[in-house]
């Protein structure tokens, strides 16, 4: 089973690179602003990195593929959003909230169906190769992609800010966008809900037994593959969630959208530690951190602010900040 030696100096990188930063900022008010954003921005990376987290830790699968979940929900959401116009034109939170949930919801649900069938015919075949799983889930992405092209068609789609989540919350001359508020509640939630399953209920303590001794969970009676198929499911769902979040950012959506994230999402969980849940939260805070802030100060460098950080990060611990072993 994978154990996590937890300890308390990587919870402090994310306060330390915000504080490191202040004072070349200049400003209190925009260090709050680029912060906030930072950390909206690491959210939403982190939801869609969630998924693949959970597929790889816990399964041990390579799935380079996960980027078309991205794409699909964040194409459902266009298609969702657009027949909801009285609501998403409304200037008020809580009715644009009728339609931006309903939204996460069919989005997670197309994802979570996809990505079964994706589990079933694609990933099942090479289970315990890794070479062969980054081959053949990149091919099911461009498939994927393609099937979306059919669809939805193959140019940008806007998908506009609902009114009432465009505007902002001032404290002093800070500016707070309402999305980026959301953001956060809604990637502090799929934490939690993510660490108290597998860690407080029984259904995730039969994951991680099944992952250390399969077959001693078997002859308990307990269908472990039929488990980790649902936790595939649940990583398909987890970055439809998080595609619909990213194309609400981003307000447009297009069908290779999945890939150009994918890069950020390999950087979040090797950062994190590969398969630990908290470790990809720590980079992905710390990838929309560090994205934010180099933007601010030094645009040329935004490319490659993430990369450098990266190395950073393994040059402290090769194996990430939370590092996890069988």
């Amino acid at each position: 089973m994978k154990t996590m030696d937890f300890d308390w100096k990587p919870l402090a990188l994310v306060p330390a690179l915000a504080l490191l930063v202040f004072p070349f900022i200049g400003s209190g008010s925009t260090w709050v602003t680029l912060t906030v954003a930072g950390l909206a921005m690491g959210m939403i990376i982190f939801i869609i990195a969630s998924g693949l987290t959970l597929v790889f830790g816990l399964m041990d699968v390579l799935n380079f593929g996960h980027g078309v979940f991205i794409a699909l929900g964040a194409f459902v959401a266009t298609s969702v959003l657009g027949a909801m116009g009285d609501y998403t034109g409304s200037e008020s939170l809580w009715i644009n909230l009728l339609a931006v949930l309903p939204a996460m919801v069919v989005a997670m649900l197309v994802a979570a169906a996809v990505g079964l069938a994706f589990e079933r015919f694609i990933v099942k075949p090479v289970y315990g190769n890794h070479l062969k799983q980054i081959l053949i889930t990149m091919g099911g992405m461009i498939i994927g992609e393609e099937l979306i092209k059919v669809i939805w068609g193959p140019l940008q789609i806007p998908l506009p800010m609902p009114m009432g989540l465009g505007g902002s919350f001032f404290f002093g001359d800070a500016a707070v966008e309402k999305y980026r508020l959301l953001a956060v509640v809604v990637g502090v939630a799929v934490f939690a809900l993510l660490l108290w399953t597998l860690t407080r209920t029984k259904i995730g303590l039969l994951i991680r037994a099944g992952v250390q001794d399969r077959e001693m969970v078997e002859s308990l009676g307990y269908r472990i593959h039929v488990l980790f198929v649902g936790v595939f499911v649940a990583g398909s769902a987890l970055a439809g969630l998080g595609g619909v979040m990213w194309g609400l950012y981003q307000q447009n959506v297009v069908p290779q959208m999945g890939a150009q994230v994918n890069v950020l999402i390999f950087i979040v969980l090797i950062i994190g530690g590969l398969g630990s849940t908290t470790g990809a939260l720590i980079g992905a805070l710390l990838v929309g951190l560090m994205a934010n802030y180099t933007g601010f100060l030094v645009p040329k460098m935004a490319l490659f602010s993430n990369i450098l950080l990266m190395m950073a990060v393994l040059l402290w611990r090769p194996q990430g900040v939370y590092a996890l072993s069988k």
